[in-house]
């Protein structure tokens, strides 16, 4: 079975092609209208969406060296994103799907995510935990069975991402914020700042990053601009730092509660090379296997959506025409 996976969620536009062991093509562009922005607007993000998803289409095709009436079916992001940017990817499989009379399926977008491992290796062994960080996203997610999910932790309000984005706007560094906060946290120091890690001392798995961005605003608000210059490395560092500690703790904790002994990590967040280092190293020392994807395939990629929709397809199952856009959609 050939599938086509689509993904339109939010600012990139991706199409791919897999068979039942192999991603035979994954292409993403990277919408860059959004930089001066601070942010994605989401009426120029669909409107390149519409622009480029016929182009990347083609170019999977012709990467994976098959024609388009050689797929049997077709998987596309149907939520969580943005509206606009949702609608375009799904009307494209729709409308392809039944010109090809082949089935057709819609992906939750956190299910791509969690299953982005089996998009170039299978996962690992049942039950484990997967950690999904990404922009929209921080949560902590119990895996029984195939496919099937029960969420532990999450945030109770801003996502890793979204910190690492707020965090890069206070310090004038520009967005996206995750690499260029990792880039200048490289420099830095980690230690320097004694930033406050949220919920540490509560039983529950849940996050809070909110606090964490609003320690970093009051301690650079507290510097002169000079100041602020020098100590960017540090800062950046140091905020870094204690969104990991938090990040592998909570995990760990969350590991040892449950007996289980596997372990993703996966979502934006997840290429960075410091939150990965840490991952492992604590992974190793409590003898926990330790999976993350290759971090072209933890951002939004259509071979992560491309891979559950063949799973769910080989299945029998299969999406109705009626299915609509679920912006605000749970796992």
């Amino acid at each position: 079975m050939l599938v086509l996976g689509i993904e339109t969620s939010c600012d990139e536009t991706s199409a791919a092609v897999v068979d039942k062991n192999r991603t035979l093509s994954n292409i993403v562009a990277t919408q860059t209208e959004h930089i001066e922005f601070g942010g994605v607007v989401p009426e120029f993000a669909s409107r390149a969406h519409i622009r480029q998803l016929p182009t990347i289409v083609r170019m999977a095709l012709k990467k994976a060296d098959v024609q388009i009436c050689d797929l049997d079916g077709c998987a596309v992001t149907y939520g969580p994103g943005l509206a606009g940017s949702l609608l375009i990817g799904l009307l494209f499989c729709k409308g392809l799907a039944q010109s090809l009379k082949i089935p057709w399926i819609g992906i939750n977008h956190l299910e791509g995510h969690i299953m982005a491992v089996a998009a170039e290796k299978a996962p690992p062994d049942f039950p484990y935990l997967a950690l999904v960080v990404s922009g929209g996203h921080t949560l902590l997610v119990k895996v029984e069975n195939p496919l099937q999910y029960e969420i532990v932790g999450r945030t109770i309000d801003d996502a890793a991402g979204e910190a690492f984005d707020k965090t890069a706007k206070i310090l004038g560094l520009g967005y996206p914020g995750g690499p260029i906060i990792e880039r200048h946290a490289k420099n830095g120091n980690g230690r320097a700042i004694d930033f406050p890690r949220a919920m540490l001392d509560k039983n529950h798995l849940d996050f809070s990053f909110s606090g964490l961005k609003t320690a970093v605003l009051y301690y650079a608000q507290s510097l002169s601009t000079r100041e602020r210059q020098d100590k960017v490395d540090d800062i950046a560092a140091s905020f870094q730092q204690a969104v990991i500690d938090v990040l592998v703790e909570k995990s760990m904790r969350a590991l040892e509660r449950f007996k289980i002994k596997n372990f993703i990590l996966s979502g934006g967040v997840a290429r960075n090379s410091t939150l990965r280092d840490a991952f492992s190293h604590s992974c190793r020392e409590n003898q926990i296997d330790f999976r993350v994807p290759a971090p072209e395939l933890c951002t939004d990629n259509a071979a992560m959506i491309a891979r559950v929709g063949h799973i769910r397809l080989q299945r029998g199952e299969f999406s109705a025409n009626t299915l609509d856009v679920k912006p605000n959609l749970s796992l």
